[in-house]
């Protein structure tokens, strides 16, 4: 069967280049030329010789071919786009799938492996992946790749790294230098985005020549020349080095082979720069990724290197372009380039301080996991998912560490269960479960740490349980509550049986979770515990309510819920509030009030990425549209909400509850529209992509043309009414 793109989906995530690519004209077009004819291009060379800044370069080609104005073969080969995925910072193989599926935008809340998840997003899709940065895992990024290239008959993989995969079929591109006259046009170029006024005479220019023949053209060396020229001539840059080069091949002036070149133009910016500039250097590349500036001052400061010089050595660093600015979604940060930053690296392993620096990483990125968890349940929640999505790299270093350190596992477990918030509420449960089952394998540990291995028992119960993995839930939050009764822990305590009243719940034991929710609520009280996880639980109890016919209560318990939340600032919660909320509003007949609340609460979902809260709510508004006298537009946006499912975990279709809106909006739109219309319209809604869904669940009937809504009988006989309780023991299209 030919494959159908997904109409309007994302087209990628290539990044904006940051400056203009200077040349390469011949290497780009042969390279254009691989892609055409093999399903696996790697660009090969030596550190810094521009493999990223070609590769980018190439795939910025095809995206812009495959999206507009492209041969129809170019669209048709990439209609499903291209997306980059940057692995240099990725040192735990386990994490591999799990960095590819980020970067492919993949939320999945299942418990199926990784691989699988990729393999399955792949296989009906036309698309070019680019790896970036693989030499640490080369083994099993080749693994990895060579069976989703087997699986994945439309995917095309475009590779840099210092070694090909050696992988059958793979065309190897070797990246040399650029040719002289290129190497002098991005000198020149570089210098000017620092010095816009920068014309260098004919004799400056034979200097300039020169020196990039000296340094054999690698552009990394040349951007690291560059920034020395702000202050020097040519033949100044030109003088300084030719003691290094001598003193490296012993007098002779041939062709330096260019892995030495670039070491020495590193080594001889090392030596330019002041102590002070060399000693952050050296500290700040215990760094993974970015990093903020608040970050490097509590890391790297010292007696000998006192906070409030950092900001100052930082820009020097930059000036010198052995640090890159950039902006991300959580504000400035700074990045090292890898082969600068593995230069500083063995200066600091050779002073003998890298241990104590790891440290210094390990404590700064578990009190910020601290204060994100505290900043949760408050107004700055979005800013606290963006905050914790940049520094990822880092945190994941952080936990390495924790598990490296013969003290520190207690650190893994707090700082594992810490970050509950980002694993269960931005979609990344994959990861969450691999760190906390990682942290919890190393056993029990003293009776003074039993309150962090507590806290990332409670975690990895709640994550299983949202990935629909009941047993391994069950396992940890009853480990977890008999350790709290032995403890006398009564916060663990009061978190297990929430979260064991969470499982009923998506267990359809209505009655069971009723109880345990009710008794969490009770526990939670009594040790004065607010935050957004007894708010959650309040919500979970109101659906437990709801469920069970006490729609009143349950409205009553989510409206409590709304104003703390609103009052506070926090969102993720309250969306889950508005669903039951919603609910409520529709079975009574409101499907004006249900599609303002439900709106809302698709909004929340989307932006935290958390595709439970997403689906159960689109779902509810499809049955809201129906409801609205539009049940064409009904059947589309169920149709749209049924792959999303795939990815979401909890074994909801043969919910007699859950189930319910989905059931009662096929019954309602099927009759309208007909077997026939009703599957073709969902047809069109699984073609989809989910950025263009939310847009359309979000338009009024005015804003659609839609018809105008006929009242509706309140209670049982509302639209709700169809589908409330009743077991599925199969869910066909």
């Amino acid at each position: 069967m030919r494959h159908r793109p997904l109409r309007n989906a994302a087209r990628g995530n290539l990044p904006s280049e940051p400056g203009p690519f200077v040349g390469r004209g011949a290497e780009l077009a042969g390279l254009g030329r691989l892609l055409e004819s093999s399903r696996l291009v790697t660009v090969t060379g030596v550190g810094g010789v521009g493999k990223s800044r070609l590769v980018l370069a190439a795939a910025a080609a095809v995206s812009a071919g495959a999206s507009s104005g492209g041969r129809a073969q170019e669209q048709e080969r990439y209609c499903d786009g291209v997306w980059l995925a940057e692995l240099t910072s990725v040192r735990d193989a386990a994490l591999l799938e799990i960095a590819l599926a980020e970067a492919l935008g993949l939320t999945d809340h299942t418990v199926r492996p990784p691989r699988a998840v990729l393999a399955e997003h792949l296989a009906g899709r036309r698309l070019l992946l680019v790896l970036d940065g693989y030499e640490q895992l080369v083994e099993e990024t080749a693994v990895l790749v060579r069976e989703l290239l087997r699986r994945s008959p439309g995917l095309r993989v475009l590779a840099a790294g210092r070694r090909p995969l050696d992988l059958d079929g793979e065309r190897v591109l070797p990246l040399a230098p650029p040719a002289p006259e290129e190497a002098l046009a991005l000198l020149v170029e570089r210098v000017r985005a620092a010095d816009p006024g920068f014309a260098p005479d004919v004799a400056e220019r034979a200097a300039l020549a020169e020196l990039c023949a000296r340094l054999d053209g690698i552009p990394l060396a040349l951007e690291l020349a560059a920034g020395r020229l702000r202050t020097l001539s040519a033949e100044q840059v030109l003088a300084r080095l030719e003691d290094r080069f001598a003193l490296l091949t012993g007098g002779a002036r041939g062709a330096l082979p260019r892995h030495r070149a670039l070491r020495t133009t590193i080594g001889w910016s090392h030596e330019l720069c002041t102590a002070a500039e060399r000693l952050l250097w050296a500290r700040l590349s215990v760094f993974a990724g970015r990093f903020d500036l608040e970050a490097a001052e509590y890391v790297c400061a010292g007696p000998d290197l006192p906070v409030g010089g950092v900001l100052d050595l930082v820009g020097e660093l930059i000036a010198q372009s052995l640090l890159v600015r950039e902006e991300t979604p959580a504000g400035v940060r700074y990045r090292m380039l890898e082969t600068v930053r593995a230069y500083g690296a063995g200066w600091l392993e050779s002073t003998g301080d890298a241990g104590r620096l790891r440290r210094r990483h390990r404590d700064w990125y578990v009190g910020l996991a601290t204060w994100c968890e505290l900043d949760w349940f408050g107004p700055r929640q979005e800013e606290v998912a963006a905050l914790v999505g940049v520094e990822l790299a880092n945190l994941r270093l952080a936990l390495e560490c924790c598990l490296d350190e013969p003290d520190g596992l207690h650190l893994g477990q707090y700082l594992a269960g810490t970050l509950w918030f980002y694993w269960a509420g931005c979609g990344r449960l994959a990861e969450g479960r691999h760190w906390l089952e990682r942290t919890l394998e190393g056993g029990d540990r003293p009776v003074e740490y039993e309150t962090s291995r507590l806290k990332a028992l409670w975690v990895l119960g709640y994550v299983a349980a949202l990935q629909g993995d009941a047993v391994a839930s069950m396992s940890a939050l009853y480990e977890c509550r008999d350790a709290a009764v032995r403890s006398d822990n009564r916060v663990a305590a009061a978190y297990a049986v929430h979260r064991l009243g969470c499982l009923a719940l998506v267990s359809d034991d209505m009655g069971r979770a009723g109880e345990l929710l009710g008794a969490a609520l009770e526990r939670y009280r009594a040790v004065g515990e607010l935050n957004g996880n007894v708010l959650m639980c309040q919500v979970e109890l109101a659906m437990a309510m709801a469920f069970q016919g006490d729609l009143a209560g349950a409205a009553a318990l989510c409206g409590e819920v709304r104003e703390v939340c609103e009052e506070r600032g926090e969102r993720w919660t309250k969306a889950y509030a508005l669903y039951v909320l919603g609910y409520a509003a529709l079975d009574a007949g409101d499907t004006a009030g249900a599609r303002r609340l439900l709106t809302e609460c698709v909004r929340i979902n989307h932006a935290f990425h958390d595709l439970v809260g997403l689906v159960l709510a689109l779902e509810l508004l499809a049955l809201v549209t129906a409801a609205e006298g539009d049940p064409a537009e009904a059947a589309v946006l169920q149709g749209a909400a049924e792959p999303l499912w795939g990815g979401v975990g909890l074994r909801l279709f043969g919910s007699g509850y859950f189930n319910a809106p989905r059931l009662a909006c096929r019954e309602r739109a099927a009759e309208a529209l007909g077997a026939e219309g009703y599957a073709a319209r969902a047809a069109e809604g699984r073609g989809l992509g989910r950025e263009v869904l939310v847009a359309r669940a979000l338009r009024t009937p005015g804003e659609r043309g839609g018809a105008v809504p006929s009242p509706r009988p309140s209670g049982r006989g509302g639209p709700l009414g169809a589908g409330r309780g009743r077991r599925v023991a199969a869910d066909q299209p």
